[in-house]
């Protein structure tokens, strides 16, 4: 007889079996089988990195750059790509041999008072130290540089002009995306537009007050985007997730709004990505995309 926990535990390996299998079609892994990659120093892979995003673009309140290291260096030949390290994703990371994950979101914010097995992030941190893992994110830096996520997202649309909302000491980087359309849609084409862009069959959407216009403008920020986009002028806005009075003052100026959920703004630009990583590493390392990392929200 097969007692609970095994049982349990037969579960969870058929279910991960199954999701591994069934969302395979979303993998990247770039050039050849691991086994042929040379690698490369981590180092190398962070110059590689801050070729395309220095770290200096990042918001002044973010966590950006390399956050764990292991002691004893060593090459990196497999990199794990993830929106968010979740302690699944750190499971999926360790099966696969990786050598450097690179989770969006840092998983250290917050300071950490100690690395126990106690809460989920510490474990996770734990965890790439064990297995000699390190742990790199972008965060903001990748909000930030020109074609990366923010551009990525207004994409979506066929642009006239395009440019950020707080611009940095370069005025093609800053944070957010204030664009206009060549060709006017309709907020019913526009939420389909989204819909193809962030792979969603689902999202939010609040109409503007007054009289029903063609959209012209467009005003763009992954993630948390309501402190970037208050107050903006634009026909509507797209981010991931707004708070409920951010929304009021946003319809009643004008403005349409579509909510994603907050990854899912993000995520599909670590695809785009993982192409130019290994463009940037000369096919010498694995770039792989979670299979397993998802918001954890779900529109039903």
């Amino acid at each position: 007889m097969i007692t609970r926990l095994t049982a349990s535990t037969l579960l969870t390996k058929s279910y991960r079996l199954w999701s591994l299998a069934g969302q395979s079609k979303y993998s990247v892994a770039m050039g050849d089988s691991e086994s042929s990659k040379s690698g490369l120093s981590l180092r190398q892979v962070l110059d590689a990195i801050h070729s395309f995003a220095a770290e200096e673009l990042a918001a002044s309140w973010d966590n950006v750059g390399l956050l764990i290291e292991p002691m004893k260096p060593k090459l990196i030949k497999h990199i794990l790509i993830t929106n968010d390290l979740t302690e699944d994703v750190m499971q999926e990371a360790v099966e696969l041999g990786t050598d450097l994950i690179m989770s969006y979101h840092p998983p250290i914010f917050a300071p950490l008072k100690s690395i126990t097995t106690r809460t989920w992030k510490e474990r996770v941190a734990a965890s790439c130290l064990e297995n000699r893992i390190a742990l790199y994110s972008p965060h903001t830096s990748f909000d930030s540089v020109k074609g990366g996520l923010n551009d990525w997202l207004a994409e979506a649309f066929d642009l006239e002009t395009s440019r950020p909302i707080e611009a940095g000491v370069d005025p093609q980087n800053g944070f957010g995306r204030l664009c206009t359309l060549k060709t006017v849609v309709s907020l019913t084409e526009a939420v389909r537009l989204v819909k193809l862009r962030v792979n969603l069959p689902h999202v939010r959407v609040a109409h503007a007050r007054g009289e029903v216009k063609m959209i012209t403008s467009i005003a763009v920020c992954a993630g948390s985007g309501a402190s970037v986009l208050k107050g903006v002028e634009a026909d509507l806005y797209i981010t991931g997730e707004m708070l409920h009075h951010d929304i009021l003052d946003a319809v009643h100026q004008g403005s349409n709004v579509i909510l994603t959920n907050h990854s899912d703004s993000e995520r599909g630009y670590l695809k785009v990505f993982a192409s130019k990583l290994t463009e940037l590493l000369n096919h010498s390392i694995t770039v792989s995309l979670s299979v397993v990392d998802r918001d954890p929200l779900r529109i039903v």
